[in-house]
C-alpha cells in the first residue's frame, strides 16, 4: 500500500470522477490496523482502488513518528503521514520530518501541577521530539504490551530535560474519561487534552489536534477539507471529523466519536474502511 502525494482535480474524468473524495484520512490503531496490528488484504485493495481513482490516502495517528515509522515501512506506505496528534507531518517515502510542533514544557509542568492539585499525584510519561525521540516512562506508568520501545526513568524531572511533543498522564483510580475531563477543566487554558485510547490521556500544545496537522498535510497534497473523508475510533479523532467533509467511526469506536460521526461502519477487524470505500467506488 502506498500513500500518494497526488490528488484528484476538478473537472477530471474517468475513474477519478467516480470517487467523491480527494483525500482518505485514516487513523491507525483501532481503525486501519486490525487487533493483531496488520492491515487486511481487502482493506489494502480498497485503498489502492481509491488512490487509483485519484484520491490520496493519508495516515493520521496519535503515535509520534518513532512509533509509526516501522508500521508505514511494513505497509510499503510512501506518502505523507500526520503523527503525534498533529504535531508532526512526516514524509514516509523520504523518512523525513517536514514539520514538528513541540509542547511548552513550562506550561505543561504547570498543567500537571494544576491537575495534581485537583486529583492527587499522576503517573507520567512523555514523547520526545524528533525522528528518533524516545518515549520516557516514569515510575508506575502503565504501558501496553508490545514491541513499542520505551525508556524507563526513575526521576520524573527527567521528563522535562529535552523538547517534547506530548505528555501522557494516568491516575491510580480515575478512569480515562474522568481524568481527561478533570484535566480539560483545570488545565485546558494551558494545554490541549485528548484521550487517544485505553490508558492514553495526553497533554498537547494548546490548539493542536489531528485536524491542524491534517490541514497542513492536505495543503501540501492540494486537497481540501470539503473533499476529505476521515476514519477513526477515539475522541482524539473528533477534531479530524469536524474538519473533514465526512467522518466515519468504526463499530468499536468511543461513544463520543460515534456521537459526531456521519456514519458508523464495521469494526477494524471486519474491514470497516473497505466496506465504506467499496460502496463509494461503486
Amino acid at each position: 500500500m502506498t500513500g500518494t502525494e497526488g490528488s484528484a482535480t476538478a473537472g477530471s474524468t474517468g475513474p477519478a470522477a467516480a470517487f467523491p473524495y480527494q483525500l482518505v484520512a485514516t487513523d491507525l490503531d483501532g481503525t486501519l490496523l486490525r487487533s493483531d496490528g496488520t492491515v487486511s488484504a481487502r482493506t489494502r485493495e480498497a485503498l489502492a482502488a481509491a488512490t487509483a481513482a485519484g484520491a490520496a490516502h493519508i495516515v493520521v495517528t496519535g503515535r509520534a513518528v518513532p512509533w509509526t515509522r516501522h508500521i508505514l515501512d511494513d505497509l510499503g506506505y510512501e506518502g505523507l503521514a500526520v503523527c503525534g496528534q498533529g504535531a508532526q507531518v512526516y514524509h514516509a517515502g523520504e523518512h523525513r520530518l517536514l514539520t514538528s510542533v513541540t509542547l511548552d514544557r513550562q506550561l505543561a509542568g504547570l498543567a500537571v501541577a494544576k491537575i495534581e492539585a485537583e486529583v492527587g499525584p499522576l503517573l507520567l510519561a512523555a514523547s520526545r521530539d524528533g525522528l528518533d525521540g524516545d518515549v520516557l516512562v516514569g515510575p508506575g506508568y502503565r504501558t501496553h504490551d508490545g514491541p513499542l520501545p520505551v525508556v524507563p526513568i526513575k526521576d520524573a524531572a527527567d521528563l522535562w530535560s529535552a523538547p517534547l511533543n506530548k505528555v501522557y498522564v494516568q491516575h491510580p483510580t480515575l478512569s480515562d474519561d474522568e481524568l481527561a475531563a478533570v484535566a480539560a477543566q483545570v488545565a485546558g487554558g494551558l494545554v490541549g487534552v485528548t484521550m487517544a485510547g485505553a490508558g492514553i490521556v495526553e497533554l498537547l500544545p494548546l490548539g493542536l489536534s489531528k485536524a491542524t496537522g491534517l490541514s497542513l498535510a492536505a495543503r501540501r497534497l492540494g486537497a481540501r477539507a470539503a473533499d476529505t473523508i476521515a476514519f477513526g475510533d477515539m475522541p482524539n479523532d473528533i477534531p479530524m471529523f469536524a474538519w473533514a467533509a465526512r467522518g466515519v467511526a468504526m463499530a468499536g469506536a468511543h461513544e463520543e466519536l460515534k456521537a459526531v460521526a456521519d456514519e458508523v461502519t464495521s469494526s477494524n477487524d471486519e474491514d470497516g474502511i473497505a466496506v465504506v470505500l467499496e460502496r463509494l467506488l461503486g
